[in-house]
């Protein structure tokens, strides 16, 4: 079963960005539930380092080591992947959770917002992807997986202006998801590549993009009965415990009750 299929992650090393808050520490709490060693980042590491207290008074066989880390900043990333190379030896695992959106259309919209969106979405996971990788390769890791969260805004432009610019970044992680498969199977390695597309997940998410508006944040997650953080840590469990000749390449997942 699934149980049995994590065995191989036991005792290795997983990587996830915004690991503070939603879908990022529901899958470090789960991933440490299957005993990996899991290097959390984020701005603030005190709700990090909160939650990997409470994994280790609930008994949980791995480990959560918190990162600070300002993914927007290249230097910082590197720096992140050096201290984790000292400390465990390098990343078998990676996953790019870390991912926002700020609320400026396309014909009107503030540059920094859209810089941000950039940065964070797409830079910073190309720049992960790369590092884990290449601390893979200088081991001569050769199941390694890198799990990129997208959305279903990566899939389809929906009418909502706010959403524009970060339905472009997300149609980004689609290509660069299938532009890394493909490199990884040119490399001949079997390091997979997956991303995993969440329509509505209830988070913090829609109150940073609608942060001066806190009841149109509540009013997005009060409509519908959404998708939990945990169904998305769930996803990355069944995206690492396929066996290694099945590559997930996408799971499209949306609330039952979701239009769009």
């Amino acid at each position: 079963g699934r149980a049995g299929a994590m065995e191989r992650w036991t005792g290795r090393v997983a990587l996830v960005t915004g690991a503070s808050v939603g879908i990022g520490a529901a899958v470090g709490r789960a991933l440490v539930q299957h005993g990996m060693k899991v290097g959390g980042c984020a701005r603030s590491v005190d709700k990090i380092e909160k939650l990997a207290a409470e994994c280790q008074s609930a008994g949980y066989p791995g480990t959560l080591i918190p990162y600070k880390c300002d993914l927007s900043n290249e230097e910082e990333i590197l720096s992140m992947f050096s201290a984790i190379k000292t400390l465990h030896q390098g990343v078998d695992v990676c996953i790019n959770n870390a991912g926002l959106a700020r609320p400026e259309p396309l014909l009107s919209g503030r540059t920094e917002g859209w810089r941000t969106m950039i940065d964070v979405n797409v830079m910073a996971v190309s720049i992960c992807t790369r590092e884990a990788y290449q601390s893979m390769k200088e081991r001569n890791i050769d199941d390694g997986h890198i799990i990129n969260i997208n959305s279903m805004n990566g899939h389809s432009v929906v009418p909502q202006s706010v959403v524009h610019f970060y339905s472009a970044t997300k149609y980004a992680v689609t290509a660069l998801t299938e532009g890394l498969r493909q490199e990884l199977r040119e490399a001949k390695t079997h390091i997979r590549a997956t991303c995993i597309s969440p329509g509505l997940v209830e988070t913090g998410f829609a109150f940073k993009l609608h942060d001066n508006d806190p009841e149109r944040a509540a009013a997005t997650y009060e409509s519908i009965r959404c998708l939990k953080a945990e169904d998305m840590a769930n996803a990355v469990i069944y995206v690492l415990s396929a066996p290694p000749h099945v590559q997930i390449g996408d799971i499209q997942m949306r609330p039952t009750e979701q239009i769009s």
